[in-house]
């Protein structure tokens, strides 16, 4: 067996630290743990807690970031962590430090998830054999990555930041949400709406009569106590701030598959497998199609989510793989 190699899967809610053997075929993820970004100061001290909790000293990383990754200086999008890969990498005391996108690093385990790691929304129900391949998901923000190539060939991952493209309102409750944000936020992005405070806002716009204005909003209310409430059924508010978000995400959807040319969309993402059976029973399917003279060439783009509970950091290991 080689040496353990860190991997790491840094959002801006929660860091996700696992050690891994990159001479296996198949990535097996071992001591996998969870740390709140906000219990650490840096992410330095959050992998150091995390080595000296599983006692181990490994010499190569791959870090999955949810951010732009250009030039030494990486700064996360919705956290306030900023590090120098080339400090970082001296301080862990590491011979190799890999750098990607978050999305980037999911749209890496596409190639290699299960059927069991997945549910199928639309299409035959077989996994996405070759590109291009959409990849996106709603979590702290919103990923979006382009997967292109095919197993025989090799895969080559586009990186990219389509989350905050502008958002598209199609009805008037999405004009009023679009409205409601932008007067607080300066504009609205799709990953205003479609991420865990997104829905959070969603909740709150509607909320509010379209008739009220100004910054004296409706108190927020966490993104999973509005799922907990939506599927539990009795409160229409969060159903329909759920059915809001799913509607959207079948528009967002679309606009990313036409615009890779995609053969599939394999959504990810912390949010979306809470409530798959909701999402389907949705306006997710309609809203996707919903594209003019399009909607017949969206009818053949399959549909996954992904169900595996640590995509990011399974894609890390395969970035290590490469490299091994």
């Amino acid at each position: 067996m080689s040496e353990l190699a860190l991997i790491a899967d840094i959002g801006g809610t929660n860091t996700r630290f696992a050690l891994v053997d990159p001479g296996l075929a198949q990535p097996a993820l071992r001591c996998v743990r969870t740390l709140p970004c906000a219990g650490y100061a840096s992410l330095q001290s959050a992998a150091k807690a995390y080595l000296a909790d599983v006692g181990a000293a490994p010499t190569r990383a791959a870090f999955a970031v949810a951010c732009p990754v250009a030039g030494d200086a990486i700064r996360l999008t919705n956290r306030a962590w900023a590090f120098s890969r080339s400090e970082l990498q001296q301080l862990l005391a590491l011979d190799e430090l890999q750098v990607i996108n978050d999305f980037g690093a999911v749209a890496r385990a596409v190639p290699a998830l299960s059927l069991a790691d997945t549910v199928a929304l639309h299409g035959d129900g077989t996994l996405p054999s070759r590109g291009p391949i959409t990849v996106l998901g709603p979590g702290t923000g919103l990923g979006v990555a382009l997967l292109v190539g095919d197993a025989a060939q090799g895969w080559q991952v586009v990186e990219t930041e389509g989350g905050h493209v502008s958002f598209a309102a199609l009805c008037d409750e999405e004009q009023h949400i679009a409205r409601w944000m932008t007067a607080r936020f300066g504009r609205t992005s799709n990953e205003r709406v479609l991420s865990g405070v997104g829905l959070s806002h969603i909740d709150a716009a509607l909320r509010e009569p379209a008739s009220a204005g100004g910054p004296a909003d409706a108190p927020l209310r966490e993104p999973s106590d509005i799922v907990e409430a939506a599927l539990a059924g009795d409160d229409r508010d969060a159903r329909r701030a759920l059915a809001r978000f799913c509607a959207v995400l079948g528009s967002v959807a679309g606009d990313c598959a036409l615009l890779h040319g995609a053969t599939s969309v394999m959504i990810a993402g912390g949010i979306v497998p809470r409530f798959i059976p909701f999402l389907q029973s949705s306006a997710f399917r309609e809203r996707f199609l919903a594209k003019g003279r399009f909607a017949a060439y969206l009818e053949s783009v399959s549909i996954h989510v992904i169900t595996h509970p640590q995509p990011g950091l399974l894609g890390a290991a395969c970035a290590l793989q490469r490299n091994s």
